[in-house]
């Protein structure tokens, strides 16, 4: 259920909540409108051994046990209790309980907390037969189990993006551009965006212009409203192989562009570009940050890795040491140059850590990557976005549709969030790489398979 929805239901509804939605967005239950919202006690029980950690989920569920604490003050929970404003509903704390008929825990087994979630929504669905019971979950197991109960059970739609197809790529292909400005462009450097019809742009964009076989670059700034010409760099070694690399690097470079997402799928140069530009203007930055959130294998955390704690992440972050050792290669032939970059490393120049481990650093003068951004909430990206200081610059790179995270999806995770609702601003930048440059034999894979 989406706080969009701006007509309210003739029926009057009870929300309850999941577990999985809370630790999406903590302040899910004012998103409801006019409608009730339920949290079953077990949900309290979960979010209170998850409420200790440096994790960004231990964070989502201490502020919902703050918010729930300032929403009730003196009241009592188990009863229904009015939320801020005329037009909103009321919440409370289901106890637990087992409905008279259906019993979620004699159908699916006993000793599991979603199983006690679901006869905390069917308790609600028997008490209250004139209102519209809704489960809301992220967990689609949990949505499939309610339904085959003939409970009511939906999505959190609440920051999801609603058409794919029509998400912001970045640029703009023109076909047939006058000889002349063709020519202009190339010549000059700049021309106006109102004589390629780029004026009713709201945003930063990158264009391809064509005129017959002749194809040239630009980017189109909404500050100046002017098209400037976009020319191939080398950065750290770094070469770009087609248009959109290209538009990656002025992104990157620019230094009136303070948030950028770089969108693509895997072997595309996403991280590459991004640390190799990091690299370049590191004299403009106190220190670059590269990181990543960690994601479990198979649902275990880091505890149960063996060794220290370098030891335990360092197979997470494997894939930013791999970018960084290829930029070193590029230096072969420079044993200083190659030596310079291992004291980036030794120096704290460059800083290769997970994302939890950057939680409470002040992020000032930084070139901050965070890598595999698309297994990010929107609130995770909200608040990493906010922790910027003076001259930082934040960079996103991902792939919506290698999520790793249990509840997200290719509509919901946060990079696809941001690239949606930043693309207007003028102090943001996206580009959307789709041609693979690993190799052959890998864009068989991404082609085919």
């Amino acid at each position: 259920m989406s706080k969009s929805i701006k007509q309210p239901s003739q029926q009057q509804k009870i929300f309850v909540l999941d577990t999985s939605v809370i630790l999406y967005d903590h302040n899910a239950f004012h998103s409801f409108q006019e409608h009730d919202v339920a949290i079953p006690i077990q949900v309290l029980e979960e979010l209170d051994n998850m409420k200790s950690g440096n994790e960004t989920r231990n964070a989502e569920a201490r502020s919902f046990i703050r918010l729930m604490d300032k929403a009730s003050g003196e009241k009592i929970m188990n009863k229904w209790i009015p939320l801020n404003g005329s037009k909103s509903g009321r919440f409370k704390v289901v106890m637990d309980s087992k409905p008279d008929h259906l019993d979620a825990e004699a159908i699916f087994g006993a000793g599991k907390m979603d199983h006690r979630i679901l006869n905390a929504a069917l308790s609600l669905k028997q008490e209250f037969p004139q209102k519209k019971v809704v489960l809301v979950s992220k967990d689609i197991c949990l949505r499939l189990k309610a339904k085959s109960l003939d409970l009511n059970a939906e999505d959190y739609e609440t920051g999801k993006v609603k058409n794919l197809d029509e998400l912001y790529t970045g640029k703009t292909i023109l076909n047939k551009v006058p000889e002349d400005l063709f020519l202009a462009l190339k010549t000059e450097g700049s021309i106006s965006a109102t004589d390629l019809n780029l004026s009713n742009k709201s945003g930063n964009h990158f264009c391809i212009l064509k005129n017959n076989r002749k194809t040239t670059t630009g980017w189109y700034d909404f500050q100046s409203e002017r098209v400037f010409s976009v020319k191939p760099k080398n950065i750290f070694g770094i070469s770009p192989r087609n248009h959109e690399q290209s538009f990656a690097i002025h992104a990157l470079l620019n230094p009136d562009v303070k948030l950028v997402t770089i969108q693509g799928k895997a072997g595309t140069g996403k991280t590459l570009l991004a640390i190799a530009s990091a690299l370049e203007q590191r004299k403009d930055y106190r220190q670059i940050y590269v990181t990543r959130p960690i994601v479990a294998l198979s649902n275990k955390d880091i505890g149960f890795l063996p060794g220290d704690i370098k030891s335990k992440i360092d197979p997470y972050m494997a894939p930013i040491w791999d970018n960084l050792r290829f930029i070193k290669e590029q230096y072969n032939d420079d044993p200083k140059m190659q030596a310079r970059i291992d004291d980036f490393v030794k120096t704290e120049k460059i800083v290769i850590t997970p994302l939890a481990y950057i939680r409470g650093r002040t992020l000032t003068k930084i070139f901050f990557i965070v890598d595999e951004a698309q297994n990010l909430t929107p609130h995770e990206i909200k608040t990493i976005i906010s922790r910027a200081g003076e001259d930082t610059k934040i960079v996103f790179t991902g792939d919506i549709y290698q999520i790793d995270t249990p509840y997200l999806d290719a509509e919901s995770n946060g990079l696809s969030y941001l690239i949606e609702n930043a693309k207007n601003h003028p102090l943001y930048a996206h580009i959307t790489l789709d041609k693979g440059e690993r190799s052959e034999l890998a864009n068989l894979a991404n082609d085919l398979l």
